[in-house]
């Protein structure tokens, strides 16, 4: 049998020492089923990071295994540039769940991928190089993205062929307006927005990138009605506004297919990518026909939108449908937070509990003030999985829990990851 030690060893001798590992003594995932997986030693854990954000449905869902299985015996790749009947009937599905009128879908390997065409779409479609961004944001690793990347810890260098501002968005514990309500909060949001556009950009702007709800950046959750508010201002300029769904979308956030919903308006480019996979490696683009066939030149996508990963994301969408796993998402999110609010507000260490649906976070300071404290953070991970469960970690200073289980979690599994992660917290308590 391989060993946690030895594989730990392998790895740091073939894989670059920036790719991150959880835990003072990292683990390998060996199999799964349902909302749990087993470890290459043979412990079991309840899954509440579900591969950040993307085993959207459950480990070994019978439907999704099939499906890929049939695929897999009748064709696994064929690029785009070949019509693909699972190819086109994914897009027409999605297109049709997007809200965005007469739209056209680009599929990716990536959310990173997806993003990078985004940005590729707007600034064509506009003639601009200058893009806005909101502080504390994180929309993936290539050197577009990174650009677009408001976050410290994932940015690995300043250059890049964008001109991008940031402007203040949902991070609210930080942002020097956190005193405000949530109608003023908005608005000095807004203000800010409007004097960067004024101040800092040559007026020709080419799209605003957005997450709905902050993903890497812990879960930073904007008051409804904050991003509705900014592309009115956005309209005036006709700055595209682009909602990045990769961690929101598909139903995590329980009120909503979309992230974007919550703030009463539809964007002009949407990107998705993590649970419509369900781990297949699977991203794309939505926008209309007008934006998305603006672009004055060829193009295709090796993987993106192969067979095998759109015959397993079809099935996969089936089962999130028939199984209204929205609905569960926002039923569970309300079961789990009825059980921490009340933990959160008497541990001083912990600042705050936000997110929607089954995407929650809880920030770690040091007592007595509003200093990151990632100490407490790791100790809350590491006590987690020596209880038998799995969250993430993010936020700018490494100091914010995720948690975010797969959308078909039951009650009983629910309330089992509620009561360790109450029980993770108590011992954390202890001097």
């Amino acid at each position: 049998m391989t060993t946690h030690a030895d594989l730990l060893a392998r790895h740091r001798a073939v894989m670059p020492s920036w790719l991150a590992l959880y835990y003072d003594e990292p683990i390998g995932i060996s199999h799964g089923e349902g909302r749990h997986v087993w470890d290459l030693e043979g412990n079991k854990y309840l899954d509440f990071f579900g591969g950040i954000l993307t085993t959207m449905t459950g480990y070994n869902v019978p439907q999704v295994v099939e499906a890929i299985k049939e695929q897999a015996g009748k064709m696994i790749h064929t690029s785009t540039l070949y019509l693909s009947d699972e190819m086109v009937t994914l897009a027409e599905r999605i297109a049709e769940m997007s809200g965005i009128s007469d739209a056209r879908v680009f599929f990716t390997p990536s959310g990173t991928e997806a993003n990078d065409a985004a940005i590729l779409l707007a600034t064509s479609f506009r003639g601009s190089n200058e893009v806005l961004a909101i502080r504390n944001s994180y929309h993936g690793r290539s050197f577009t993205a990174v650009a677009l990347t408001s976050h410290r810890s994932w940015s690995p260098t300043s250059y890049s062929g964008l001109k991008v501002n940031f402007v203040q968005g949902p991070y609210r514990l930080r942002s020097p307006f956190r005193h405000l309500d949530d109608e003023a909060y908005t608005a000095a949001c807004v203000d800010d927005l409007e004097q960067v556009i004024d101040m800092m950009t040559s007026g020709t702007v080419a799209c605003m990138i957005a997450e709905p709800i902050q993903g890497v950046g812990g879960f930073a959750t904007p008051p409804d009605g904050f991003f509705g508010e900014f592309k009115k201002v956005l309209d005036r300029y006709g700055i595209l506004f682009i909602a990045d769904e990769v961690q929101t979308g598909w139903g995590r956030t329980g009120e909503h297919m979309w992230g974007y919903q919550a703030h009463n308006m539809t964007p002009d480019i949407m990107t998705f990518a993590k649970g419509v996979g369900n781990g297949l490696a699977l991203g794309g683009v939505v926008t209309t026909a007008e934006i998305m066939d603006s672009m004055g030149a060829n193009s295709i996508s090796t993987f993106g939108g192969n067979p095998l990963v759109c015959a397993g994301a079809l099935a996969n969408l089936d089962y999130l449908v028939s199984n209204d796993l929205q609905g569960n998402s926002l039923k569970q999110g309300e079961r789990l937070r009825r059980v921490l609010e009340p933990v959160v507000n008497e541990t001083e260490w912990i600042a705050e509990l936000r997110g929607k649906g089954l995407m929650l976070a809880i920030e770690t300071v040091e007592v007595g003030s509003n200093e990151p404290d990632p100490a407490r953070s790791s100790a809350l991970l590491e006590a987690c999985k020596d209880r038998g469960m799995l969250i993430g970690k993010g936020g700018l200073y490494g100091n914010v829990l995720r948690i975010a289980p797969p959308l078909s979690i039951t009650d009983e599994e629910m309330d089992v990851g509620a009561a360790t992660l109450v029980d993770a917290i108590r011992e954390v308590n202890q001097p």
